[in-house]
């Protein structure tokens, strides 16, 4: 599922990113993405420590 490649690439990022960029580096669509990074915003799995960039919660 495309939460678990968004996950993925943001745990291998190991920087915040943006949504944009996970985009390009998990070949998915930027809504896909945004989709998928509400879910794990719910699950309180990312967190925003810059305007814009998400990382995987610590």
């Amino acid at each position: 599922m495309s939460v678990e490649k968004v996950l993925a690439v943001m745990t291998a990022a190991g920087k915040p990113v943006k949504a944009g960029e996970i985009a390009e580096l998990a070949g998915l669509d930027k809504k896909v993405v945004e989709k998928a990074m509400n879910e794990l915003k719910k699950q309180d799995k990312i967190v925003s420590p810059v305007r814009c960039a998400w990382e995987v919660k610590k």
